[in-house]
């Protein structure tokens, strides 16, 4: 009676907290998503979440059944690498680089993850901050890239992660932090800290400042997150950084935050893959094990829509 989509949705919807946000990681209309659900309940006799609840809260049969999930998902993700090794062989290499300092808070616990189901696979990675990543990935010097700036080049595919909210990190007693939200204009008189990086490559510049045709008064390095955040507290300046990179600073009033214009801007981050790669077993492993990890670790983020090549996307 109960199915192998039965605990994975229930396990999704767990983690989700809401039929949307469960419907939107199945890939499934959230009708859908629910006669999926009734059905279930009318094969099984009761209910198993309570309606109208928010987050989602489940009755103890709906528990019983997470339960179950937790056991037989896990062995099942095992089983089917098993059956890609016996198909395609364990030896890989997966060298990777990434444009982002703070995406190491959810990627550290992607790769131990990945360690231990594919240790033949060569596995190595380094910052995309002190070279152009893309082309060294179209050349074949590696094999992913982590990225939030798809550029249309031949050969490189690019798979959504998720989607975040840039914001404005703050002092607390600077005077902008008086605003609800911050217009580019704002930025004319300020120091902006940025990761030391062309400013094409950052989001700040790319979806906020450029196309206002505003350039902040000036403009300091910092090589990680926490030293830009203390500067940013003790009034040195601004940054522009994810919402889920501010999190843990703003639950400690460190700093505030604010978005960047009156309705916000959202960015996807993807892991760019070459063509030919792209479904080799390990590599589709190691995203499906950082997609699950990043909702697991990181607050504020969303399903993103699949962007397959940037030339699709036009």
């Amino acid at each position: 009676m109960i199915e192998f989509k039965h605990l994975k949705t229930l396990s999704t919807l767990n983690k989700a907290g809401s039929l949307v946000e469960a419907a939107k990681q199945l890939h499934l209309t959230q009708s859908a998503l629910s006669h999926q659900l009734k059905e279930l309940e009318m094969r099984l006799n009761c209910s198993l979440f309570m309606r109208k609840s928010r987050p989602i809260r489940f009755t103890i049969s709906g528990l019983r059944l997470l339960e179950l999930a937790d056991q037989v998902l896990p062995q099942i993700r095992n089983a089917e690498r098993d059956l890609s090794r016996f198909a395609s062989g364990d030896a890989g290499r997966l060298h990777m680089a990434i444009e982002c300092h703070s995406c190491f808070q959810w990627l550290m616990p992607a790769i131990d993850r990945f360690r231990d189901s594919w240790p033949e696979v060569e596995l190595d990675f380094t910052s995309g901050f002190s070279f152009l990543p893309l082309p060294a990935l179209k050349r074949g010097n590696l094999d992913l890239v982590v990225t939030s700036d798809p550029q249309e080049i031949e050969g490189i595919t690019y798979i959504p992660l998720f989607s975040y909210q840039p914001m404005l990190a703050l002092s607390r007693h600077h005077v902008l932090a008086n605003k609800t939200y911050i217009d580019a204009e704002d930025l004319q008189s300020e120091t902006l800290i940025t990761y030391p990086v062309e400013k094409e490559r950052l989001d700040i510049f790319n979806h906020f400042l450029t196309p206002a045709g505003v350039v902040p008064a000036k403009i300091r390095h910092a090589d990680m997150t926490l030293m830009m955040l203390q500067l940013v507290a003790s009034g040195r300046g601004v940054a522009g950084l994810p919402n889920w990179a501010l999190f843990e600073y703003l639950q400690k009033d460190y700093v505030v935050a604010r978005r960047l214009g009156k309705e916000g801007v959202w960015n996807t981050l993807y892991a760019a893959v070459r063509e030919e790669q792209k479904s080799l077993a390990f590599i589709e492993d190691f995203i499906a094990t950082a997609i699950e990890s990043c909702f697991s670790n990181l607050k504020g983020i969303k399903v993103a829509n699949f962007l397959s090549t940037k030339s699709e996307d036009k």
